[in-house]
């Protein structure tokens, strides 16, 4: 870095004095009260600045706190494949995030582009995709971000303006694979993709789904604005948007309010008894869907778990019907490895459920970075969370099989049952957005898979029986107070609590806990036994 560069950051880092908080990248990114974010924002815009010019493509930063209050506020990093912010660079971003003044910080990134050889002089122009959602804070934060990218010298820094997240990831996905990357262009895909799988519904098997309306709870965030602009270029689905952006962002609405306290949103109640609603987060990454009950606020909860088992049964059947011929069988059947992946707050009922059908299942830590990871050594690898985060992921090996496969049958069979199944697993590769759970796409492949078969969301929802659950948070010191293996399921420390837990079987400091029983009574027992156990156990070890 030469002096000129570290004149430049050094005079500007200066406007932006840090607020003495400690931060921490994680899944979310750095997230906070708005009002302590300016200096952490401007200075990941520098991070994404040397990121784009290490790897010599477009990366995106996303400032939104999904599912939070309005009051707070986030930022992230996109990488180039539309995924989340390699693991590699976490450490660095904790760093300069946490530097005390400018000075340390200008050596802190200096050190840095040196590890990671990262040469300023003659470098490629880099860009950085910058995007919001409808918080207030929201546009000063871009700007922050956007000065802290185009003080790299040679950054172009691209404000997208306010955007789902799922749609930002999905721009820096595409712009690095030299397609448009726009929200038309964005909006084109998905639904040319979901009318070809409309296209592929055998006549006379979509019951009363194409004409009943779809309700969507829009949290009061970025998803109304989009489901109105969805609305007008689609015909072929009803849909009624509530909590547009009238009320306050996420309070009493929205994907998490309604998976976490399974009560209807604001805005819904017995009136709509009957009808399938569909929620989504303050952001547009969460999904999930419910019915309201008769003559109450209560409501039957479709969640994150349902949607990943509704779209592993569609795939299975699809693949199945294409490999199910002798002919393919001999000559152009590919050995499709599937997997599904869940986390441990998955209801132990879906798999179960999972694995009847034959799938194979595997469980990472939480966090959709290791879901992402885990789903993409796959063929097709499908993850959901239960809070309704989640996607598929399609191999380029299995996609380039796919599109030959499907060129042939165009040729040989077109319009038989197995050139249809090829058609359809094209569409939804091109309707799912791979890059990172969306609530538009994701939502437009359910409402295809449910006409396709003819299901009402009541049929879909008596796949399996939810065990009754509870999940809690204890209030701890230190969370890293508690050390778990097997992807989450068991506690190797403090030593002695996993056995005290046995017998009771038979991104803030929280020790999260979930149970799970026969009935509902039995689980909130025992996730209160278990949350008294950690108090216990975490008191008596100290720090």
């Amino acid at each position: 870095m030469n002096q000129q560069q570290r004149s430049i950051l050094v005079e500007l880092a200066s406007r932006f004095p840090p607020p003495g908080l400690q931060f921490s990248y994680g899944t979310s990114g750095f997230r906070t009260d708005a009002s302590l974010l300016e200096s952490t924002v401007f200075r990941v815009g520098i991070l994404a600045a040397l990121r784009s010019i290490q790897t010599g493509s477009v990366i995106g930063l996303m400032i939104t706190a999904s599912h939070n209050e309005v009051s707070d506020n986030g930022v992230k990093v996109v990488d180039p494949s539309g995924g989340m912010l390699t693991q590699r660079w976490e450490p660095f971003a904790d760093a300069i995030a946490n530097a005390s003044n400018p000075h340390s910080l200008i050596q802190l990134i200096d050190d840095f582009m040196k590890k990671e050889n990262i040469q300023l002089d003659g470098a490629p122009s880099s860009e950085v995709l910058l995007g919001r959602d409808t918080r207030p804070s929201g546009k000063l934060l871009v700007s922050a971000a956007a000065l802290g990218a185009t003080s790299i010298m040679g950054t172009i820094a691209n404000d997208m303006g306010i955007l789902t997240t799922p749609q930002l990831h999905w721009m820096v996905r595409s712009k690095n694979k030299g397609i448009e990357a726009t929200k038309n262009s964005y909006y084109d895909q998905i639904l040319v993709s979901y009318r070809l799988l409309l296209d592929c519904i055998p006549p006379g098997v979509c019951g009363n789904n194409m004409y009943e309306k779809l309700i969507v709870d829009c949290a009061d965030g970025v998803g109304g604005e989009e489901i109105e602009k969805l609305k007008t270029r689609l015909s072929d689905l009803k849909i009624e948007a509530r909590n547009t952006g009238v009320g306050v962002l996420n309070e009493g609405v929205g994907a998490d309010f309604v998976q976490k306290e399974k009560i209807v949103p604001r805005g819904f109640g017995p009136s709509d008894f009957g009808a399938r609603c569909a929620s989504l987060d303050g952001d547009a990454d969460r999904l999930v869907y419910f019915y309201v009950l008769s003559n109450s606020d209560k409501m039957n909860l479709v969640d994150g778990d349902k949607i990943l088992t509704l779209f592993a049964l569609f795939i299975k059947e699809q693949l199945g019907i294409i490999n199910g011929a002798e002919d393919v069988k001999a000559n152009n059947s590919y050995q499709t490895h599937l997997g599904v992946i869940q986390t441990a707050y998955a209801n132990g009922a879906s798999t179960d459920y999972l694995k009847q059908l034959g799938l194979e299942v595997v469980f990472t830590p939480t966090g959709v970075k290791y879901l992402h990871e885990k789903a993409a050594e796959y063929d097709i690898g499908i993850y959901f969370e239960a809070n309704g985060h989640g996607t598929i992921l399609f191999s380029e090996t299995f996609l380039g099989w796919l599109d030959i496969r499907n060129n042939e049958l165009l040729s040989t069979s077109r319009g038989s049952e197995q050139q249809k199944a090829a058609l359809r697993l094209v569409a939804t590769s091109k309707l799912i957005n791979q890059a990172v759970g969306d609530a538009l796409s994701g939502m437009l492949l359910v409402e295809a898979i449910l006409l396709q078969w003819g299901w009402s969301i009541y049929r879909w929802n008596e796949l399996y029986q939810d065990l009754p659950s509870r999940q809690l948070k204890v209030k701890v010191i230190h969370r890293t107070a508690v050390v778990t293996a097997n992807a989450e399921t068991v506690v190797v420390k403090p030593p002695g609590i996993q056995e005290a837990i046995d017998v009771e079987t038979g991104t803030e400091d929280v020790v999260r806990v979930y149970a799970e029983a026969l009935t509902q009574e039995a689980a909130d027992s025992l996730a209160h036994s278990v949350a008294r156990l950690v108090d216990q156990f975490l008191g008596s070890c100290g720090d």
